[in-house]
């Protein structure tokens, strides 16, 4: 297995290495696999269950029709019993309310049990009947495996039922012995085609998976620090600024920017600043990313910037006094800074209830005003927006938080 973290945060796609034989993802990823599939399984799995149902009912018919001899009744206790009313159940359970809850896990139950149904029938058939009826085990086999969503493993373990609950019809001997070895034997084959076609189709949508992923990662992030860039970051502060709204929490800007970058880049070369800025955007990822909705993305240039869900004025200051200690902490060599011998940050914050007076925008243009206030004291401190004010305040202060450096 491999690791990529997205630097600046703790969130880490956790991923099988191409040609992994293995078709399991860490919890978070396999969450966001099923429901990216969800919806298309619901309706297959829909359209499956009718198939079954009209199959159930196509040889209830068919039975009554062809089959010779005086059994036909078992084979009916047996279909009108458990098949029909199992399908009919996981129908509804296949439906948009309860397919979450309650299909997953009920299939893998009614599955089996359709499959030892399907093994009663052949004990109860007569002689004669008795090589047609055992046909439907190809059925069933290659139905779990395809067609009701479930998962290789899961069809697996049904169809291992399946055989072993043959294999005990056999051993008592409601089966005759030359017709379960050669019928086991089909089973065997009918399984082994079976287990590798479901393994090829399962592995090659989780590969499509991961493919549509690692795309839509790289469109979403910077390709030189791995923080969000800034069309995605816009895309997503949307969503959060209205569940603040909705929810009422407060919503904290925080911006940062490099200490005399340009003088860096002019003494060490661009390729040093880049490295720079990879080390100071892991830095702040590091600092400030301490929830699960926080977003931390690339500004443009040597800014980066932090939206901070539900973070008060208190919350915010933390925040900001931790990206600075952090930069610092790094103590990359700066000839060129008329500030520290090592390369700093300053910062601006700002803390702004979501509603009619405020929005993202000028959330933002606070925390700008104070990031401006901070470089005008000095640089290598952050300063916080007083948030008492009012939003078209020409000239906001800022309070000074700048902390003595060691």
């Amino acid at each position: 297995m491999s690791e990529r973290a997205v630097k600046g945060g703790p969130k880490m796609l956790r991923s099988p290495q191409p040609g992994s034989l293995r078709l399991r993802f860490p919890p978070e990823l396999e969450a966001e696999y099923r429901a990216s599939r969800r919806d298309t399984e619901r309706r297959w799995a829909r359209m499956s269950l009718f198939v079954a149902l009209s199959t159930v009912l196509g040889f209830a018919l068919i039975d009554h029709w062809v089959l010779p001899g005086p059994r036909i009744g078992h084979s009916d206790l047996v279909r009108f019993g458990l098949h029909l009313p199992m399908v009919v159940v996981m129908l509804v359970l296949s439906g948009e309310r309860f397919y979450d809850k309650w299909y997953r896990p009920c299939i893998q139950i009614a599955a089996p049990l359709f499959g030892l149904g399907t093994v009663i029938m052949a004990m109860n058939a007569s002689p004669e009947q008795l090589p047609l009826i055992a046909a439907r085990l190809l059925l069933a086999t290659f139905f779990f495996y395809f067609m009701i969503n479930l998962s290789f493993h899961a069809a697996l373990r049904t169809n291992a039922v399946l055989i072993a609950g043959y294999c005990a019809a056999a051993a008592v001997g409601a089966i005759p012995a030359y017709v379960a070895t050669y019928q086991l034997f089909v089973l065997f084959c009918a399984n082994l085609i079976g287990a590798l076609g479901c393994y090829a189709l399962e592995h090659a949508n989780r590969a499509a998976f991961l493919d549509r992923r690692r795309l839509a990662d790289v469109a979403m992030h910077d390709g030189l620090t791995g923080l969000l860039n800034r069309a995605a970051l816009e895309e997503q502060v949307r969503r959060l600024w209205r569940r603040a709204e909705e929810s009422r929490q407060p919503v904290s800007v925080v911006l940062v920017d490099v200490d005399h970058f340009k003088a860096y880049n002019d003494r060490y070369g661009h390729q040093a600043g880049d490295q720079c800025l990879r080390d100071v955007a892991a830095a702040v990822g590091r600092a400030a990313k301490r929830r699960p909705h926080d977003l931390i993305a690339r500004y443009g240039g040597e800014e980066l910037i932090a939206i901070l869900f539900g973070a008060d004025r208190a919350h915010a200051e933390n925040v900001a006094r931790g990206v600075l200690d952090a930069v610092r902490e790094l103590r990359i060599p700066h000839i060129g800074s008329v500030t520290r011998p090592y390369v700093t940050a300053s910062v601006g914050a700002a803390t702004v209830q979501p509603g009619s007076q405020y929005s993202h925008d000028l959330a933002v243009q606070l925390a700008d005003r104070a990031l401006y206030a901070a470089k005008e004291r000095g640089r290598d401190r952050c300063a916080l927006h007083d948030e008492s004010l009012a939003p078209g305040f020409a000239s906001p202060p800022a309070a000074d938080l700048r902390k003595t450096a060691s």
